[in-house]
């Protein structure tokens, strides 16, 4: 899927992101990640899912009588969409807005520096 039909709510992306990070996984193992944060119920995990399967965000498989939940949008796909709608709300469709805004506010690692070099030489090269 390309295009993402519905934008995830903020409990969908935090359900998205155990999928992407436990691959294929059944209701009671997304539950106890999500339990390791905040207090969430079984149900409350599985009606979330439910509604993600009938919004398009995951598919659903029957592996007896369990059901097993995987995304069906990749995480990039999701990261890039955010990313775009921030840059054009926030800082006015700068992508350099936002990076010079990130850079200001937030210590880089020397890794980070050095992948951001390495990105800008890269870019230069282009």
């Amino acid at each position: 899927m390309n295009k993402l039909i519905h934008k995830p709510t903020d409990g969908e992306l935090e359900i998205l992101q155990i999928l992407w990070k436990l691959g294929p996984s059944s209701v009671k193992a997304v539950n106890e990640l999500l339990n390791e944060h905040k207090d969430v119920g079984y149900t409350t995990t599985l009606k979330m899912l439910q509604i993600m399967y009938e919004k398009g965000l995951c598919v659903r498989e029957a592996e007896g009588k369990l059901h097993i939940y995987k995304p069906a949008i990749k995480e990039q796909q999701v990261k890039k969409n955010y990313l775009k709608d921030m840059i054009d709300h926030v800082f006015d469709g700068s992508p350099m807005e936002m990076v010079m805004q990130t850079l200001g506010n937030y210590k880089a690692s020397p890794d980070e520096i050095n992948d951001l070099k390495k990105l800008l030489k890269d870019l230069e090269s282009k």
